[in-house]
């Protein structure tokens, strides 16, 4: 079966590609080995970022400039005025909190923060403040970063494309690359997770926007799997009675705690908690991060009583092309050889910036009356991931800030 593209990887950078290709006329399908948005994407906390944090000391920095048009681009994408349309994708809030530590270095990031953004915060007084911030003695401000529901969003495009998303067994005998040279694939022959169908895809173009994946991808096809580089972060869960907040606390330039709520499949609601919190957790166990945690959040919320919170915590990698000194890339990356093209958005909200370069480089050139519906219409489709918070064999535990010496009991999800 000829296709202008192969693409390899169902998160947001793999399904906003697949949307671009089908709007340009472009024959293309899409390959999961996994579930939709395993990883990054479902893993992340689905803020549509405008370039705050990185412009807390003061200037307009290069990463900045890169993703501080991307808020409007996923609005007009949200309220369906353009493609792709994301009308049936679920908008947790539609913007964030930001409130600062009482230091100098602290107020100093607030204003600066506004240098030169399309987002920028915007004050709130004392009088409209969420209870959350009862007790908080500096500024609270507003900020017009919205916050999505990822796996609603992995929903509402895959429901779109169902028909050109395929579940594939990654093994060697499931996948096979016949190559022309290095990085210059011929064909992919796929047999189907069950064994009961083959398929044999003669593409144009593969791209590779797997996350994690492309490396070994990359190493399939001939090409250096060296190239890509994963930064650690060990995010935080907690469950039970809690306000709902969307928000930063900014510590100096520093973003020292992130929190989006939602609520798991018993409507209680559930924290998820990263920033500078993450970052430290890596070097820690479960039980030490969410203690780390419960004590951060209780410095800078001070309103909030956490004693019957249960927390938990999962680990998660960014994949990114590699950098010098191993530091977070500051837009997208994109490398080419031969007919492959390998991508990775560095930040969820940039999946437009990398969808639109990744396509680029695809040309319309196989025939609708070549294409066949057909052959893919009873292959197996892969299902969208399920939160953390949600698996059903996760452990969750109490914590004493006082005294966290107790050990973590099994609880049902």
């Amino acid at each position: 079966m000829r296709v202008d593209a192969v693409i390899f990887g169902g998160g947001v950078a793999g399904l906003w590609t697949l949307d671009r290709l089908v709007r340009q006329g472009c024959q293309a399908v899409l390959l999961e080995s996994r579930a939709l948005g395993c990883g990054q994407t479902v893993g992340s906390q689905g803020i549509i970022h405008g370039g705050m944090k990185y412009s807390l000391h003061g200037w307009l920095s290069k990463s900045a400039q890169h993703i501080r048009k991307m808020p409007e681009i996923w609005q007009q994408a949200l309220l369906g005025r353009i493609a792709p349309n994301l009308t049936s994708t679920r908008l947790r809030s539609p913007a964030c909190y930001l409130w600062q530590t009482e230091s100098l270095a602290s107020l100093a990031g607030m204003v600066g923060a506004r240098i030169g953004l399309q987002v920028s915060p915007e004050p709130v007084s004392e009088e409209d403040r969420p209870a959350v911030f009862a007790k908080v003695s500096s500024g609270v401000a507003r900020l017009p970063e919205q916050v999505i529901d990822p796996a609603s969003f992995i929903a509402d495009l895959a429901g779109q494309y169902r028909e050109r998303i395929l579940l594939i067994d990654p093994s060697d005998e499931g996948l096979k690359f016949e190559l022309n040279s290095p990085g210059e694939v011929a064909r992919i022959r796929l047999l189907r997770p069950d064994r009961q169908q083959t398929l044999t895809l003669e593409p144009a173009q593969v791209l590779l926007t797997a996350g994690a994946g492309n490396a070994r991808l990359r190493k399939a096809v001939g090409l250096s799997s060296d190239v890509m580089q994963r930064r650690p972060l060990h995010m935080v869960i907690a469950r039970g009675p809690l306000p709902e907040l969307h928000g930063h606390c900014i510590d100096g330039l520093k973003t020292r705690v992130t929190v989006t709520s939602t609520t798991d499949g018993d409507s209680r609601m559930v924290w998820q908690i990263g920033g500078q919190i993450a970052e430290d957790g890596v070097r820690m166990t479960p039980r030490q991060v969410t203690e780390h945690a419960a004590r951060e959040l209780q410095s800078v919320l001070p309103q909030l009583d956490f004693t019957q919170v249960e927390w938990s915590s999962y680990a998660i990698d960014r994949a990114e092309a590699v950098t010098e000194g191993g530091s977070r890339p500051e837009t997208i990356q994109v490398l080419c050889a031969g007919n492959v093209t390998t991508g990775w958005p560095t930040k969820l909200a940039l999946a437009p910036l990398l969808a639109e370069e990744m396509a680029a480089r695809v040309q319309p050139a196989v025939p609708e009356s070549a294409w066949s519906p057909e052959l893919l219409q009873h292959w197996p489709k892969p299902p969208v991931a399920v939160y953390p918070w949600n698996e059903a064999d996760r452990t969750w535990w109490t914590v004493d800030i006082a005294a966290p010496r107790q050990s973590p009991s099994r609880r049902a999800a």
